[in-house]
């Protein structure tokens, strides 16, 4: 079996009974802040595109690149599916003019031409992804690969059931806006960042522990930012807070836990993998040497992609759009369907919408209590504010974009504050601008609240739930208590457990009493 690196999530399977590509990503994503890095645009795309079957885990755009898979995607590939609730990836796929698919059933293993053997697990609940994530199994030959990518299951279970794992690959480097974007002080960002980078690599080992691959490959990040409005969050400034930690800090830090195993994939990179070896051919002369120089090719790339950057600019202005009507047409038929996230934000959230000069010309509430967008009044009380350029938000309105976490919020392009703690259903709800998304996610969210998790367990001289009330983890595995508080570490949520109370959100109270 042969993996070659193709940049970020995206690589291609070859075997002798089929090729699969996955994720491909070249183009940049959210409002032009996201690059991929190292850059793969001059990889032969003509060629890699020619393939037996295409695997795209989900729509966020650092995976789903639209432009890329029209022009250089053949439409004769079979798109191996994942079973999500809604049928968005299916319908987007289709409009690019592919024609074949093969819908699997998550957890299934499906057997194609060849003897090639395929299982795509799929993450449904409303914080998976863009409503929906997933990770590819491929088996060939006795030779097995897990693309975890940027999935996050509760366990891998039911990939070590199938046989031992000889390539394991996954995310490890940060893919959010938090907490570079709010509005604190900055000994308290890298407080924050440092933690986050901590919970990133923590839930990274217990995964790799969890399946004992051959080699490890870490992919799916980071990102590099081009824009000068964005280049600090580059890990080039010695910011120890910095949640984008690239391949080379990984295998220091992954030998820091002993791991010795681990293979990078950079664009271009070729492994050779058997059941036994893993021979790799690197497209530089020293991998440490290229990541050494880090700086200097950001740099370049930087002054490369600069009228890419303006021309993407320049498209998002639209001073003809209302913004308040059109946001009122759009969320406040939304907000009268909403039950369990209008009650879960619980208090208004206000946009204040700024000119080119930074100055605020416009401040809109969506008042999830009373359930209509309005203009946000003077000194009011909200649970969350944001603040970002109003040609963003026209450009969403031009474009009719119904996922603003997949837009807006990923693009780092905002800042942000709120009062108490951190709460999901705001980011829920921005995620669901859609008819189809929203009646799903509160589906989701009331069997959810219906479902009891009765199993308790014992951590640590405390009796708990066995399940973690955000997304039903294991806390065998995935819980760790500190004194009162028990952290689940599959998402770095807190709970205190003398009062059962979410440390880290609204709601999700955990069930737990002090044993004698």
């Amino acid at each position: 079996m042969r993996i070659t690196g193709t940049g970020h999530a995206s690589l291609r399977i070859d075997t002798p009974a089929g090729s699969i590509l996955t994720d491909p990503w070249v183009n940049p994503a959210y409002f032009a802040s996201w690059f991929p890095f190292p850059d793969n645009a001059q990889l032969d795309w003509e060629t890699l595109g020619q393939v037996d079957y295409l695997y795209v885990s989900h729509l966020h755009r650092d995976h789903f690149d639209a432009a890329h898979l029209r022009r250089y995607v053949s439409k004769k590939a079979t798109v191996l599916l994942p079973q999500y609730p809604t049928s968005q990836l299916e319908d987007e796929l289709r409009e690019l003019g592919f024609t074949r698919f093969l819908r699997t059933v998550s957890d299934e293993v499906h057997e194609l031409d060849g003897g090639l053997k395929v299982m795509i697990q799929a993450l449904i609940s409303p914080t998976d992804g863009p409503i929906g994530d997933s990770s590819l199994w491929v088996e060939y030959d006795g030779v097995r690969v897990l693309n975890q990518n940027d999935a996050r299951p509760t366990d891998l279970v039911r990939f070590a059931e199938l046989g031992h794992v000889h390539a394991h690959l996954l995310q490890f480097s940060g893919a959010i806006w938090y907490p570079m974007v709010y509005e604190l002080p900055q000994a308290a960002k890298t407080a924050f960042g440092k933690q986050k980078k901590d919970r990133q690599y923590d839930r990274t080992w217990r995964y790799i522990d969890d399946l004992k691959a051959s080699w490890v490959f870490p992919i799916a990040g980071p990102p590099c930012f081009l824009d000068d409005d964005l280049w600090h969050l580059n890990d080039i400034h010695g910011d120890e807070g910095n949640i984008f930690p690239d391949q080379a800090d990984f295998v220091r830090e992954y030998a820091k836990v002993g791991g010795d195993n681990a293979v990078v994939l950079l664009p271009g990179t070729v492994t050779e993998l058997t059941a036994d070896t893993c021979g790799t051919t690197q497209p530089v002369p020293s991998v440490e040497g290229f990541f050494a120089d880090k700086k200097a090719v950001l740099e370049e790339m930087r002054d490369r992609k600069r009228p890419v950057i303006e021309a993407e600019k320049a498209s998002w202005r639209h001073p003809e759009i209302d913004v308040l009507a059109a946001l009122r047409k759009r969320i406040e038929p939304l907000l009268e369907e909403s039950i369990y996230m209008a009650k879960g934000v619980g208090g208004p959230v206000r946009f204040d919408l700024t000119d080119e000069a930074g100055e605020v010309v416009e401040s809109i509430a969506v008042d999830f209590p009373a359930k209509v967008v309005r203009p946000a009044q003077p000194g009011e009380k909200v649970r969350y504010r944001f603040r970002t350029g109003r040609s963003l938000v026209e450009h969403l309105i031009h474009v009719d974009e119904g996922d603003w976490v997949n837009s807006l919020f990923l693009s780092a392009r905002f800042s942000a504050a709120r009062i108490g703690q951190y709460n999901e259903f705001v980011y829920s709800f921005f995620k669901c601008l859609s008819e189809e998304r929203l009646q799903y996610a509160e589906g989701w969210y009331d069997e959810h609240e219906r479902s009891t998790d009765a199993e308790d367990i014992t951590l640590d001289g405390w009796r708990v739930q066995r399940r973690c009330p955000h997304l039903k983890a294991d806390l065998t595995r995935f819980g760790v208590v500190d004194g009162d508080v028990l952290t689940c570490q599959l998402h770095g949520w807190r709970f205190d457990l003398t009062s059962g109370r979410c440390l880290t959100s609204v709601g999700h109270r955990i069930r737990a009493d002090r044993q004698a």
